[in-house]
């Protein structure tokens, strides 16, 4: 390493001054390295899994409590290995100890299996390393399975890719390599093995049941039954994708909406003004594949107080794809009397990220198209002003 040999010649630059040393080379530390894994080698090992029933059952009970906590249909190694049959933000599962073979043990033998055959070198570091890493099985239009057929198990090549190659058990019992679509994967189970790119935020479902009172809990929204009273609020009714923002291979898109605005407006005069700082609220909604065109209810508070002060809001929707952080610069505006002035904010958002809309939702627009479908960009929501 380049540190040590210059530690090394000033060292005999220094005491070479005074006298003569004997320096013994210092001796390279090995570092024991976790190995790399890859995601064509977790489909390979698995495709060598012989699959029953009961893992069938495992892997589906997982993926149907990820999407019931708002997340994709997804099984996280983290899971597999430590609460079998867990999905992503389960928190009491009750059905850990009901497998009596779960996966994990099916696949360190077929992980070992694969070490005899010369293509794993070190099996039980390659498990550990799997369990830690944010490799997941996801399983698309998984509420469509008949309760019996077996995966075709492929992998997320990356990039856009559209099908890839997978593994199937024929009706010989020899594997076979198949090419895979998505319109192969409505038809017949299909196992994705790719990453986990939403587990570390948290769903409209999972903030809700952490505290009921966020975004009036979900429910229906009873609207005033007097006359408009001040102030208002404006709650986001429904949101429909028109398509999907990623490869299918990727799985669901996590779409992030945000808006700034400035809260319970009352400033009479510019002093008061300065009182004031705007406000942020972000949150996620993952629409699954099977979820494209369908409205999904969201009943999700927006701007809790909207006085006759608030001209305008920043709206941004972007679907999450990653990157450095960076920000957009947007104006909230308000009123006071005759004079518009706007506030600015600093929206978050990420150099990779799909911007789907962003832009000022003035009240004039709101109030037009209060309780209307209406496009931004590829989705179209409702929003309402009660």
């Amino acid at each position: 390493m380049k540190y040590r040999i210059l530690l090394t010649a000033l060292l005999a630059v220094t005491l070479s001054a005074c006298e003569e040393v004997l320096l013994t080379p210092v001796e390279e530390e090995v570092s024991s390295r976790e190995p790399v894994v890859l995601l064509e080698d977790v489909a390979r090992v698995l495709s060598h899994v012989p699959l029953e029933g009961e893992q069938l059952d495992e892997v589906h009970d997982a993926a149907q409590s990820s999407a019931t906590n708002g997340y994709d249909e997804e099984y996280r190694m983290k899971e597999l290995f430590l609460e079998p049959g867990s999905g992503v933000g389960e928190t009491d599962n009750t059905k850990a100890s009901s497998y009596s073979r779960p996966l994990r043990e099916l696949l360190r033998e077929a992980a070992h299996a694969t070490k005899a055959s010369g293509t794993l070198e070190d099996p039980d570091a390659w498990l550990e390393a799997l369990s830690a890493s944010d490799i997941q099985i996801y399983w698309p239009f998984s509420e469509q399975w008949d309760g019996e057929s077996a995966p075709i198990i492929t992998f997320d090549p990356g990039g856009d890719a559209s099908q890839n190659e997978g593994y199937q058990l024929g009706a010989d019992g020899q594997l076979k390599k198949v090419l895979v679509t998505e319109e192969m994967a409505r038809e017949s189970p299909v196992w994705v093995i790719n990453r986990n790119s939403d587990a570390d935020y948290k769903t409209l479902e999972m903030l809700r049941r952490e505290d009921p009172d966020w975004g009036n809990g979900g429910g229906d929204l009873v609207i005033p039954t007097k006359a408009s009273t001040e102030p208002k609020t404006l709650v986001l009714r429904s949101l429909t994708a028109n398509r999907n923002f990623d490869s299918w291979l990727a799985g669901a898109s996590e779409l992030w909406v945000k808006i700034a605005k400035v809260e319970d407006f009352k400033a009479s005069t510019e002093g008061e003004l300065r009182l004031y700082d705007p406000a942020i609220t972000d949150f996620m909604i993952v629409v699954r594949r099977g979820q494209k065109g369908e409205e999904i209810a969201l009943n999700t508070v927006l701007v809790s107080e909207w006085t006759q002060q608030l001209e305008s809001c920043a709206l941004m929707i972007v679907e999450d794809d990653g990157g450095t952080q960076t920000t957009w610069s947007c104006k909230a505006k308000v009123s006071i009397k005759k004079d518009v002035y706007g506030f600015e904010v600093e929206m978050p958002l990420r150099s990779r990220d799909d911007i789907i809309w962003r832009g000022s939702l003035a009240r004039s627009f709101v109030e037009r198209n209060n309780a209307k479908t209406v496009n931004l960009g590829e989705v179209a929501v409702v929003m309402e002003l009660i």
